[in-house]
C-alpha cells in the first residue's frame, strides 16, 4: 500500500485545523449556512434529512487493518456504532454531531484517511477494481495509476470548481468490475502489440437523469503520457462544459451535444500542448508508487486442509462456491464479505464486525482489505488452507452469508430514510426483497443475478445497470417503484430497459416473484442466467409476466 510522506501528512493536517476553525465559526454564527456549505462539502461533510453525514474516502478502495479498526472507533465514538460502505468505495457516517467532525478528521489523518473531495463538483474518490493486486485476470495491479490520479487530482487548482462532480475509475482486468464505463472518465490498462503497458480512455459515462455508456476517446495512451492527457481532457470539459444547467453539466452531457469525434479533436490540441509542459517527473512519480505496491510476499505452501474441509461442510462449501474467487498466486483465494445478510441493510457494518474484518487482514490476509462498489469488503490475499478459519470467524461474527452474486446481494443507496435528495426507500425494498426469496428458498435456484435499488434518480444504487434495477419514485406523494430490464454493469455495459408502470410498495416483490418465476419456466437449462435468458428472449415473455393482465387483455 502506499504510505504517506511528511508532505501528505502535513497537507491533511492542515485541512483539518483550517476546516475546525471554519466549523467553530459556524456554531459561532458567525458564518451561515448558506456561506458553511461550501466549506463543509470540500470536507465531505452534507446535510442529510435528519443529521449531518460525513462522507470519508477510502481512495481505491484499498485499506489496512489500522484504517478499518479506526473506521470502527470512529463510529463508536462519535456515530452509532456502525458505518455504511457506498457505491464509490467510500464509508459514510450518517449521525455525527458538526462539534465533533473536526475530531473525526483528526482520528482519520492518524491512520493516513481523509474526507477531502468526497463532495462538490470536482474530481471525486478514484475508484478501482476491489480485487486490484489479487486478481487471476489482471493485467496489471490498477491501484498505482489510481493513487497517481489521486495525488494529481487533490486541490488541483485548475479543477476545483468544474461544472460538475467528476468521477474516474480504472481497471486492470479483462473483466470490468469497476463499471468503468459509466465514469466520466475511464481507465483500461492493457499493453499494445509491443508489449508496453498503457490505457484505453473513455469518456462520458454516467447514470443519474440522463444515463449513458462511455465511449472511447483513445485506444492507447502510453503510461507517461496519461496526466497531460487527463488534464487535457479535463482542460475542454471546464471551458466547454455546461454551467447553466446543473442537469445538462455533466462531461456525458458535453460528448453527447458536441459529439465524441469534433471532441477528439479538441483534446487532442489540447494534449499537444500539455504534453510539451510536462518534464517527465509524472512518470518518475508513478514509478516510485508502483513500488509501494510491490505483491506481499506470498507462502505457497500447499495442503489439503481445504479440500478435506468441503467434503465434511456443506456450509464452507456453498461459501467457497460463491464467495471466494479465483487468485493469481494459485495458493490463495480472494474472499469476499457479504454484507447483504438476509434483512441487513445493504452495505452497513458494524464496529465490531469491523474490527474482527482488520483481525482478519492482518491474521490472515497480509494486512490487506478492499471494500467493492457493490457494498461488500474482500480479503484479498487469503492461503486456500486458510479460508475454513476465516470462514469459522466471520460465521461467528455473523458475517459468511453465502450469496455473492445472487438475489439477496443486492446494491442499495440509503434512500429516504437517510438522503434529503431521496424520494423514496431504498433499505426496505432490499431487505424485503432478500427476505421473501430467502423465505421461498430460491436463491441458489435462480443462480447469478444484479439487482440494484436507487431511492431517486441520481441513481445512488447504479439501477440502471442492474439485470433488475429499481428506481424509487414519488408519485402525487406515495411511493413508486419503476422497473428497469437488461442492464449490465461489465465491458459491455448496457443501460437498463423500462419495463412498464411502476409499482407501489406492497406490489413490488410480488411482481419480482411473477418475473423471476417466468424466468425459472422459460431458460434453458439451469445454466442458462437471467442476463443471459432475457438477452436471447427480449423483454416481452418478461414483460409480461410483471403485467399479466396487460397480456391477457392483448391476447
Amino acid at each position: 500500500m502506499y504510505s504517506y510522506t511528511d508532505f501528505d501528512h502535513d497537507f491533511v493536517r492542515a485541512r483539518v485545523d483550517q476546516f475546525r476553525g471554519q466549523v467553530q465559526r459556524r456554531i459561532d454564527g458567525a458564518l451561515s449556512e448558506d456561506e458553511f456549505r461550501p466549506l463543509r462539502l470540500m470536507n465531505g461533510l452534507y446535510l442529510q434529512l435528519h443529521a449531518y453525514m460525513l462522507r470519508v474516502a477510502i481512495p481505491y478502495g484499498t485499506l489496512n487493518g489500522r484504517q478499518m479498526r479506526q473506521l470502527a472507533y470512529i463510529a463508536e465514538r462519535w456515530d452509532r456504532g456502525y458505518g455504511h460502505f457506498t457505491t464509490r468505495q467510500n464509508i459514510q457516517f450518517n449521525w455525527p454531531k458538526l462539534r465533533d467532525v473536526p475530531d473525526i478528521l483528526d482520528a482519520l489523518a492518524d491512520v493516513e484517511m481523509h474526507a477531502i473531495q468526497t463532495s462538490g463538483n470536482c474530481i471525486r474518490n478514484v475508484t478501482a477494481d476491489h480485487f486490484a493486486g489479487a486478481a487471476a485476470d489482471e493485467v496489471e495491479d490498477p491501484r498505482p495509476t489510481a493513487e497517481l490520479l489521486r495525488q494529481w487530482s487533490t486541490d488541483h487548482p485548475e479543477f476545483q470548481f468544474l461544472p460538475r462532480k467528476f468521477k474516474i475509475a480504472v481497471s486492470g482486468a479483462d473483466v470490468d468490475r469497476a463499471v468503468v464505463r459509466s465514469h466520466d472518465i475511464g481507465l483500461y490498462l492493457r499493453r499494445n502489440d509491443a508489449g508496453a503497458a498503457g490505457y484505453e480512455v473513455v469518456i462520458g459515462g454516467g447514470l443519474g437523469r440522463t444515463p449513458m455508456v462511455g465511449k472511447t476517446v483513445r485506444d492507447f495512451v502510453p503510461k507517461a503520457d496519461l496526466l497531460p492527457y487527463l488534464e487535457a481532457i479535463l482542460q475542454v470539459y471546464n471551458l466547454s462544459g455546461r454551467r447553466d444547467n446543473k442537469y445538462k453539466a455533466r462531461l456525458k452531457i458535453l460528448v453527447h451535444e458536441t459529439g465524441l469525434d469534433e471532441l477528439r479533436d479538441r483534446i487532442e490540441a489540447a494534449f499537444v500542448v500539455q504534453k510539451a509542459q510536462f518534464t517527465g517527473v509524472n512518470a518518475q512519480l508513478l514509478a516510485d508508487i508502483e513500488a509501494s505496491f510491490a505483491p506481499p510476499v506470498f507462502n505457497n505452501t500447499r495442503s489439503q486442509v481445504l479440500e478435506a474441509a468441503l467434503e465434511s461442510d456443506p456450509v464452507l462449501r456453498a461459501f467457497v462456491d460463491t464467495n471466494v474467487a479465483a487468485h493469481k498466486n494459485p495458493a490463495y483465494g480472494i474472499v469476499t464479505v457479504s454484507l447483504k445478510a438476509v434483512g441487513q441493510t445493504p452495505g452497513d457494518a458494524t464496529a465490531d464486525q469491523m474490527r474482527l474484518l482488520a483481525d482478519l487482514a492482518e491474521e490472515f490476509g497480509h494486512d490487506e482489505l478492499r471494500i467493492s462498489h457493490e457494498q461488500n469488503v474482500i480479503l484479498p490475499h487469503i492461503r486456500r488452507s486458510d479460508i475454513p478459519a476465516v470462514h469459522a470467524r466471520l460465521k461467528a461474527a455473523g458475517l459468511a452469508t453465502a450469496n455473492i452474486g445472487l438475489i439477496s446481494d443486492i446494491i442499495a443507496c440509503p434512500g429516504m430514510d437517510y438522503c434529503a435528495l431521496a424520494t423514496a426507500r431504498s433499505i426496505p425494498v432490499a431487505q424485503a426483497i432478500a427476505t421473501r426469496f430467502d423465505e421461498l428458498r430460491l436463491e441458489r435456484e435462480i443462480g447469478p443475478i444484479k439487482i440494484k435499488i436507487s431511492g431517486c434518480i441520481n441513481a445512488c444504487g447504479h439501477h440502471h445497470v442492474g439485470h433488475i434495477g429499481i428506481l424509487g419514485l414519488d408519485r402525487a406523494g406515495v411511493e413508486n417503484y419503476q422497473i428497469t430490464l437488461g442492464g449490465d454493469a461489465g465491458r459491455d455495459m448496457a443501460v437498463g430497459e423500462r419495463a412498464g408502470p411502476g409499482f407501489g410498495y406492497d406490489a413490488l416483490v410480488p411482481a419480482l416473484e411473477r418475473l423471476l418465476d417466468a424466468y425459472l419456466d422459460i431458460r434453458e437449462g439451469a445454466d442458462e442466467s437471467f442476463i443471459e435468458a432475457y438477452r436471447r428472449l427480449g423483454a416481452a415473455p418478461f414483460k409480461a409476466a410483471l403485467y399479466p393482465d396487460e397480456a391477457r387483455d392483448a391476447a
